[in-house]
């Protein structure tokens, strides 16, 4: 894919530094006001970020653009700098980066979710109760042997992503992956049979109504995981990384096995996962030396805004709070707190809401009135509301890791 003017000039404008950036990123964390008056941001006890905010500067960022309900690909994508309009990335490939499965240039892959399904065929629960790592491990052990070599010259593989996620691999000649999501994201409705764009797709697509099928078969006496949900077909993309692009020497502190894919596709290196969100900022420690550029994911906000639960959503602010003088006395040169995309627990789902977000940069950065980090605080933040693709480039400006550019 050509590079744009922008690239090209950043490209040419950055520096390695011995200057180290942390991006600390609460997926879903954008959220509407409760019962209460306050989003979950705002009711949180959080006098750390509070004092990040009040000594940094705030803002509001589409993850895609105005309007738009992003993915989690398209919203780390824009985190990471690369516009996701241009970038498209399935999440059948990130959910295979994330748990080191080998793609091959011809393989197609989904990710799927296990789900319960009603007599009738209607989904009842789109991750089937949330069904824990263990017993995914139990059921796609079955799937799998099962279905692997049950279509000639197309090899199936099915594998664990975590909890109620999985992941589905072809792997022949002649497969296409233009194919649409057999979830529609929502309950009370059937799945969508798959359908392809073109003849190839169209091949793929007919075997994978086969294995939905047969899967219902083999799942019908599961009290909770009796059926699948398939998203984001596609092939592994050739996307340039972080450090061609900015010079960076990436890192990625992250528990779950999507997040880690998204980031070992723009380059990041990949330490274990931390066993627990407590363990965030010894896991970051490790990694200090030799790195400049700090992923960290706290997934735990998504899935409280996803359950509807607003007081747990609080609850995980308040902790990663408590744990945020640990990341500072590291010493990084910029902290950035942002997220993904916003998951309102009224709604239950990603939403189309700008991100809060706040850039801390002692020396460097021109503080603005803002003395507390809340959404809506942020929207009269010194940042403005912009696209979260500008994110990146503002940190590695505040870190003196770009040159001056013309004469």
């Amino acid at each position: 894919m050509p590079w744009s003017l922008e690239e090209h000039a950043y490209r040419k404008l950055s520096l390695q530094t011995d200057a180290r950036i942390v991006f600390l990123i609460f997926d879903g964390l954008g959220d509407l006001p409760g019962p209460n008056g306050l989003t979950p941001l705002e009711a949180a006890q959080s006098p750390v970020l509070d004092r990040l905010a009040a000594e940094g500067a705030c803002g509001h960022f589409d993850p895609v653009a105005p309007g738009i309900t992003p993915g989690s690909g398209p919203g780390h994508l824009g985190l990471f700098g690369y516009d996701p309009l241009r970038f498209l990335v399935g999440r059948g490939v990130l959910a295979a980066l994330g748990i080191d499965f080998p793609l091959e240039p011809v393989d197609v892959a989904a990710r799927f979710n296990y789900c319960t399904l009603d007599g009738d065929g209607r989904i009842v629960d789109r991750r089937a109760g949330r069904i824990s790592t263990e017993e995914n491990q139990r059921l796609t052990g079955i799937l799998d042997a099962k279905l692997r070599d049950a279509f000639g010259d197309v090899k199936v593989f099915i594998r664990t992503v975590s909890e109620h996620r999985g992941l589905l691999v072809l792997r022949g000649e002649g497969l296409g992956a233009a194919i649409c999501d057999t979830d529609p994201q929502a309950t009370g409705v059937p799945p969508i049979d798959a359908h392809g764009d073109d003849e190839a797709s169209e091949r793929t697509a007919s075997i994978v109504r086969e294995i939905v099928a047969r899967a219902g078969e083999v799942l019908a006496g599961e009290p909770k995981a009796n059926g699948i949900l398939l998203r984001g077909f596609d092939r592994h993309p050739n996307i340039p990384s972080l450090s061609e692009r900015f010079k960076l020497r990436p890192v990625c502190i992250a528990q779950y096995p999507m997040y880690r894919g998204l980031a070992r596709l723009v380059g990041m290196d990949m330490p274990q996962a931390p066993a627990k969100l407590q363990d965030l900022p010894d896991a970051l420690g490790a990694e200090w030396e030799g790195h400049d550029f700090f992923f960290l994911h706290v997934k735990y906000t998504d899935k409280a805004g996803e359950d509807g639960d607003f007081e747990r959503k609080v609850g995980v602010i308040e902790e990663v709070d408590r744990f945020i003088p640990r990341i500072l006395d590291l010493g990084p040169d910029v902290v950035v707190v942002s997220a993904d995309h916003s998951t309102p627990a009224s709604l239950k789902a990603h939403s189309w809401h700008p991100v809060p977000t706040l850039l801390w940069a002692p020396g460097t950065v021109r503080p603005d009135n803002v003395d507390s980090f809340g959404e809506r605080a942020c929207i009269a933040g010194g940042l403005g509301r912009q696209r979260l693709i500008n994110l990146l480039p503002l940190a590695l400006a505040h870190a003196h890791k770009f040159q001056k550019f013309g004469a």
